[in-house]
């Protein structure tokens, strides 16, 4: 019974060691390379903001812009570089005032009108940085599909 409680023991140990799929255990922090190889490799036009926030506008919508002291609702999906999805909403949305968020989040909804679809890829010192928070390691380049619902 002992022994079958030690390899139990180490079973359970080495299932949480990492693999390709984890993000995060092991985590080696991102740079603008993998940015620039993960739109190469997704065959992606985006526009390269001063702080180094990357945008695409997929749809323009016909509302206005808003601000980044507005509240907002949006509907996303956010996943790591490597396709693997860390949070999601639903297609209604979660509405919350962009001075309450990640820095990448209070500038780059900024990009979008009401209505108005795309993609954000954001660098760690734009996200969650060299800490990371929860299930985000440091260093980890965020990508975000949005879609602007409404300022509020």
């Amino acid at each position: 019974m002992k022994n079958t409680l030690i390899v139990f023991a180490i079973i359970l140990f080495t299932s949480c060691i990492s693999d390709d799929n984890n993000t995060t255990t092991n985590f080696e922090p991102q740079t603008d390379e993998d940015i620039q190889a993960y739109i190469t490799a997704n065959n992606l036009n985006p526009v390269k903001s001063s702080t180094g926030l990357y945008y695409i506008i997929d749809e323009v919508g016909a509302g206005e812009n808003p601000i980044s002291t507005d509240n907002v609702t949006v509907a996303y999906k956010g996943y790591f570089l490597n396709g693997s999805v860390f949070d999601q909403s639903s297609e209604a949305g979660i509405s919350f005032d962009l001075q309450g968020v990640i820095a990448g989040w209070t500038e780059g909804i900024t990009y979008f009108k009401e209505g108005g679809s795309g993609t954000l890829i954001i660098p760690s010192n734009l996200g969650y940085g060299a800490g990371g928070r929860g299930s985000i390691p440091g260093g980890a380049v965020l990508v975000f599909d949005i879609n602007l619902i409404s300022i509020n």
